[in-house]
Parts: C-alpha cells; structure tokens; sequence
C-alpha cells in the first residue's frame, strides 16, 4: 500500500480536550484515486495535515511510499505533493517561476527544472499565463497551477484537501480532467471533498469519516448498493401525526427494505419498484400526501444516511 494509517490519533489540548481523530485504519492502494469524505468537523483535514508533515499525531503512524511521516518528514515530503484548501502560490513570482523554483528547491537542476516546467505548462494547458503573476489568474486556473506545482517533484502521492471548492462548474470540470490524467500517470491521489458527486465520477475507493472515525470503506458503486435498494422514494406529508405508526405501515409493504422520517414526510428505501408507487399512495393518502419523487441511490445518500442530516457548523 502506497499509504498506510495505523491508529492514528490526534487530540488538541483543550478543557475539554478535543479528539479530531480517533483512531483510524486506512490502506491506500498504489495507482488510484482514493476520496476521504465527511461532514465538517470530521477530521478529514487534520488527517491530510498528518500525512503530509503539516501536524503531529498524538499516537498512532503512517506511512507514506513507506516511509513514516513522524520520523523521517524530510524524506516523506519528496514523495508528496500536496495542495491545500487555501492558494499557496508566490505572489512575486511568475506562473513559469511558481513551477521552477518548485523544482530547484526539490534537487533539480537549472535546465532539468526549465524543462520540467515548460512541460508541465503544456500539460495542465498554462503555457499562454506562463509569464502571469498568480493574483491575474482565474479560481480554475490557480487552481490547475497549484496541482502542476504539487507534482513538479515527481511524488508518488497527491494530497488535494477539497480541490473544488470556489470554483465555478467549468473549472471543476477542468480540474477532474486534470486529476484523472494524473492518475493515468501512476500517481496515487488522496482527496477530500464535499462534493458527492466528485467523489463519484473521480474515485475508485472512498472512506467516509465522521466524529475522527471511518464508517465504511469500499468503492463508490459498492457503498450505493450496501444501503439494500434501488430506488429511493421521497414524500412530502402535511401531517406529521401518527408518523411513527405511518412508517410501520410503510415498512410492511412487499419490497421495502427501510423507512426514515425527514422533516418534511418519509423517505422510502425500496429493492424493487414493481406495484410499489400505487400501494405508497393508497397508505399515505390520509397523512396528507402533497408529492411524491423517485430517485435512485448517489453517493450522497450514503453519506446521509450514515452521518445525519444535522447542520455542521
């Protein structure tokens, strides 16, 4: 495994002392995409931060191309790359200098490290800004820029920590292209995310993490079909009276495999959607039935279903 967690722990020192990761178990296979999802607050950046150096664990190790991060940070940081949730780039510096001191301070020499550079413009399509300076280029770009920099040392790990966030649809387009060309490269990419459906079209395995734990582990397609349903029936009730003993009633009826109430009514998890809408009707007409939508199980569920529905702040 290209990365490895062994019960890793960070607690912040505090009264009371907060745990932000409570043990976690995490093999990383070589070559893929892997996203780390979760609600705010899970825990999902301090265990980026640890990986690449950026914070100490309380207990517990990780190993990165097998190297352990705690030990030997110096030889690890030559096999990661990593873009932050914030724009890191030198301001003072040109697009063309961001990538070429990048790689003069990784060992490179001077035509080596122009090489690469020049390479690289072309490769993530910033050869026109080659002579811009970061402040003049758009969310998308700088973006494209940040990733081009995290890999101009040839790591074998990527660590994007939420690489969407603040672009517009076009630009995030752009930056999955850009991830899946680098993982048809050989390298390994470990994001977190907020975006579902990212985590869906980029990753071959996801873990989603809540309160510093993983709930589950598996790729996307598996986790849609763990939650035992095919389709996903949402309905919008008037009346929230006798709801508890509606949802048993639903529950009873042939092909259901389980019922939540939401705020708004229930939402249906069904195997197979034969008969089943005319019977929804008929037994939640009387609960003030106002619409009915049929959807079928996203990543997303998943992540509700295990975390909550709860705002987190």
């Amino acid at each position: 495994m290209i990365v490895s967690l062994e019960s890793l722990v960070k607690v912040y020192a505090g009264k009371p002392p907060i745990t932000a990761v409570g043990g976690i178990d995490l093999r990383v296979p070589q070559g893929g995409i892997f996203g780390l999802l979760g609600p705010n607050g899970a825990g999902k950046t301090t265990t980026i931060s640890i990986c690449t150096t950026r914070v100490l664990p309380t207990s517990g190790s990780v190993h990165i191309a097998g190297v352990d991060v705690v030990r030997h940070p110096a030889l690890a940081r030559r096999n990661i790359g990593v873009v932050p949730q914030y724009n890191t780039l030198d301001r003072s510096l040109t697009v063309f200098e961001n990538l070429f001191y990048h790689c003069r301070y990784f060992g490179m020499s001077t035509q080596a490290a122009r090489e690469r550079s020049q390479k690289l413009l072309e490769q993530f399509r910033l050869s026109e800004r080659a002579d811009a300076r970061p402040f003049a280029l758009s969310g998308g770009l700088a973006q494209r820029l940040l990733i081009a920099r995290a890999i101009a040392h040839h790591p074998a790990v990527l660590f994007l920590d939420e690489p969407s966030a603040g672009l517009d649809p076009q630009s995030r387009i752009a930056m999955w292209e850009a991830v899946r060309g680098l993982r048809d490269e050989g390298i390994t990419v470990l994001l977190t995310t907020h975006y579902m459906e990212e985590a869906d079209a980029l990753c071959d395995r996801v873990a989603i993490i809540d309160h510093g734990k993983i709930l589950v582990e598996d790729t996307p397609e598996n986790l849609k079909h763990s939650l035992g349903a095919k389709t996903i029936y949402v309905l919008d009730l008037s009346r929230s009276e006798g709801i508890d003993a509606l949802t048993a009633s639903v529950r009873a009826l042939p092909g259901i495999s389980s019922v939540e109430a939401t705020p708004s009514g229930l939402r249906v998890y069904a195997q197979s959607a034969d008969g089943l809408l005319p019977a929804l009707v008929q037994t939640t007409q009387h609960h003030g039935l106002r619409d009915i939508s049929i959807q079928e199980p996203t990543l997303e569920t998943v992540f509700i279903h295990l975390t909550g529905r709860d705002l987190r702040e």
